[in-house]
């Protein structure tokens, strides 16, 4: 466990340094609790990388207390949640209330989902490599941004999207144009989704989907979905697991939206390195797209925020992705 600890450190400063610019000029708070092998870890890995932090274990602290050590924080300063599950003092999140008053905030939550064999990996997607999140990162922006079609082949299963994108929102450890300072860990994802919703047709294979429990599951053989005008209208291969997300859908939502479009940029997470929790493994180097009517940062017409019960991701066994005639993912890896 040591060497998991020491190699989180080493990350960790990387992050507070280049991503954060935290100073010790500035306060920070650690709330944590140690119900999990990472938490712990991570926990102990702030220690070193924070050594002037206040230190809050969340089972073990009255939470009026937790109120009072947070309603003493300024604009600037930071809080990091280390999390088995989530957080809450009352009936808002922690993270957006800090938001609010300009606070920085670093979020791990659910790490409890993880198994022991997994913390190295989410270890490893601790890594910043400021050069490379925000070089592809920007890149792939400006190249969404631009195109006026894209195709995500799945192993000759094509999806083709006969639309421009929504301007891409980036998630790269680069808050300098962002309201807000900080979020959930690890970082490395670009996204955006089709303009037009119903220019969306083909067929495309998954090989990992996130269940009703939001934990990750791999079925024997990957599914195809096959789409028409933007909707799941029907699936090969299906899994009763995956039968029943579609069914949930249908019955609260009508039909099945494919919505988000998502490009994972963090390598320690690939088609084998694999958590078991849909929020962080959401951040695997590759392609991942969302299921259900809820994806609340692009507003559509026919589409009223808070109506979306669902956003179910799903990720793509991706051979490339064109976008216009130009491929910028192939074999496992961005080419921008």
């Amino acid at each position: 466990m040591q060497a998991l600890i020491l190699s989180a450190q080493l990350h960790l400063n990387s992050l507070l340094k280049d991503a954060f610019h935290h100073t010790n000029k500035e306060s920070a708070v650690v709330i944590y609790d140690t119900d999990c092998t990472l938490s712990k870890i991570l926990a102990e890995a702030y220690k070193c990388s924070l050594p002037d932090a206040i230190f809050v274990d969340f089972n073990k602290f009255p939470h009026e207390d937790i109120r009072k050590i947070l309603d003493s924080l300024k604009p600037s300063d930071l809080v990091a949640l280390v999390q088995s599950t989530n957080f809450r003092l009352d009936a808002f999140r922690l993270r957006v209330e800090l938001f609010k008053r300009k606070i920085k905030v670093i979020e791990h939550p659910h790490l409890s989902r993880m198994t022991d064999e997994e913390v190295p990996y989410y270890v490893d997607s601790l890594a910043y490599d400021s050069e490379y999140y925000r070089g592809v990162g920007r890149a792939l922006k400006s190249k969404i941004d631009a195109a006026t079609s894209g195709t995500l082949d799945s192993g000759g299963e094509l999806l083709v999207y006969s639309t421009p994108f929504e301007s891409a929102k980036l998630n790269i450890g680069d808050y300098s144009e962002m309201v807000n300072m900080g979020g959930q860990f690890p970082l490395g994802e670009v996204f955006t989704e089709a303009k037009d919703l119903r220019a969306l047709n083909g067929r495309v294979r998954i090989f990992i989907f996130g269940d009703t429990t939001y934990r990750v599951n791999r079925p024997k053989t990957p599914i195809t979905l096959i789409i028409d005008k933007g909707q799941v209208v029907d699936c090969e291969n299906s899994t009763p697991e995956f039968e029943q997300i579609l069914c949930d859908i249908r019955t609260d939502e009508g039909v099945v939206w494919v919505r988000e479009l998502g490009f994972g940029l963090n390598r320690a997470f690939n088609k084998t390195r694999t958590v078991s929790d849909i929020g962080t493994y959401e951040r695997m180097c590759g392609v991942h797209l969302s299921l259900g009517a809820k994806h609340g940062i692009y507003g559509k017409p026919d589409f009223k925020r808070g109506d979306g019960k669902y956003h179910v991701d799903v990720f793509a066994d991706t051979h490339s992705f064109k976008l216009g005639d130009e491929v910028v993912y192939k074999d496992g890896a961005w080419i921008v």
